[in-house]
């Protein structure tokens, strides 16, 4: 339009005092930031001119939330998705086409995620999954008894909140427990124990000159490279890789089912990443960057229920609202909704216990199969790696010493077959 504008002319001074002053990977990191922020306000410029601004921030989010899990809630329901179960799937059947869908969801999550990354949209480094204090011990601890206690419940908190929408009382118990303990392990009567154990294992990674635990940043401190380019590579690799894995397999690529929900899990990752990173974005505050997580929302869900008067909605409560909602409306459209209870008290116990454990595991190792099976792999943070290991480790246990039949489990058989 023949116009110069502000955006323009800051984005012009910060490349020009780069290129004159500094080309180190820690200036280079600064600028990315400073460039982020000048496109989230221009972005968010132009969304006051379409009258998004009339709306608040926490509104605007809630909403992008709610659609958000409404498509995560159909999907999974339709899909019967499950990280855990892709395992017992293996052990079982030797059916890999769940593993292959979880994996394309990360690969899909990795492409989306540093897309954004790069184009200024959001700053990952703003995210939890990449401050430079690594805690190695509640990654893997945490992640054990997450996934042990997934099994144990029948399914991670995102699987118990499909079931609970089919009808499965069970699962609602175990939602329940998941949010008590995740709180306690927060801030209650456990908090203090996990602290305790934190502060004793806890690396502050700046000691040794690392800005994140980023596995670009460890493998560019050993080469001596800048992160920003060994983060392009290796996310290249990876989606190459993965995306190479999962459609050479004739079963996968004949399975519709599989291949679109994982890409589409995958897009709701990146898109959670901008509904918080640009419509939450705010000079004075703030939303926090984050994605899909089933731990801390769904405590955060009941805290809400109980003190509704008052109080603001955030991204993941609304996450956990629209997942309910869409996994009842695909559960009632086929068939599949009933209502199921506990045959004996000891499968009431296993339930209890089950989200007993995600609930303090989960906060520990700070996510879920897809808080950090996901949405923390998808930022290649190396504490993720370890707690998604650790889920992995947990679960593997858990399904050899209970004999878990995916088939026993499966969402997809209507009621009365």
């Amino acid at each position: 339009n023949g116009r110069v504008s502000e955006f323009e002319i800051d984005f012009c001074f910060e490349t020009a005092r780069l290129m004159q002053y500094n080309t180190d990977a820690w200036s280079i990191r600064g600028f990315s930031r400073k460039l982020t922020a000048m496109v989230r306000i221009d972005w968010v410029s132009s969304c006051q001119e379409c009258n998004l601004g009339e709306f608040a921030v926490t509104t605007l989010v809630g909403a992008a939330g709610l659609m958000i899990g409404l498509a995560f809630g159909a999907v999974t329901r339709w899909s019967d998705f499950c990280a855990l179960g892709a395992l017992a799937d293996i052990s079982i059947y030797g059916d890999f086409r769940r593993l292959r869908c979880w994996l394309l969801a990360i690969v899909t999550a990795v492409g989306g995620t540093h897309a954004f990354h790069w184009a200024g949209v959001i700053d990952i480094y703003d995210s939890i999954y990449l401050g430079s204090n690594l805690g190695w011990f509640g990654a893997i601890f945490g992640g054990l008894i997450f996934g042990y206690g997934t099994v144990m419940a029948r399914g991670c908190g995102g699987r118990s909140l499909i079931r609970a929408a089919g009808g499965d009382l069970r699962s609602l118990v175990s939602l329940l427990a998941l949010g008590i303990f995740a709180y306690m392990t927060l801030r209650g009567l456990t908090g203090a124990a996990r602290e305790w154990m934190e502060g004793g294992s806890n690396l502050d990674l700046a000691q040794w000159q690392l800005q994140s635990q980023g596995i670009p940043e460890f493998i560019a401190r050993v080469l001596g490279v800048q992160s920003e380019l060994v983060r392009i590579g290796l996310s290249l690799i990876v989606i190459a890789g993965g995306v190479w894995y999962c459609f050479e397999d004739k079963a996968f690529r004949s399975s519709p089912k599989h291949v679109i929900a994982g890409l589409a899990i995958g897009a709701m990752v990146t898109l959670g990443w901008m509904a918080t990173g640009v419509l939450g974005f705010d000079e004075f505050e703030p939303v926090a960057l984050m994605s899909l997580s089933f731990v801390r929302p769904v405590g955060d869900g009941l805290q809400y229920l109980m003190t509704f008067t008052g109080a603001t909605i955030s991204f993941g409560v609304a996450v956990i609202a629209g997942i309910i909602l869409g996994g009842f409306a695909v559960a009632t459209a086929n068939r599949t909704f009933r209502i199921d209870g506990f045959k004996n008290a000891r499968e009431m116990s296993d339930y209890m216990t089950g989200g007993a454990l995600m609930g303090v595991g989960g906060v520990m190792a700070l996510g879920c199969t897809i808080g950090q099976g996901v949405t923390g792999i998808a930022t290649l943070s190396l504490g993720s790696l370890l707690a998604v290991g650790g889920i992995v480790a947990g679960g593997a246990v858990a399904i050899s010493r209970m004999g878990l039949d995916p088939a026993e489990e499966a969402l997809s058989a209507p009621a009365g077959e």
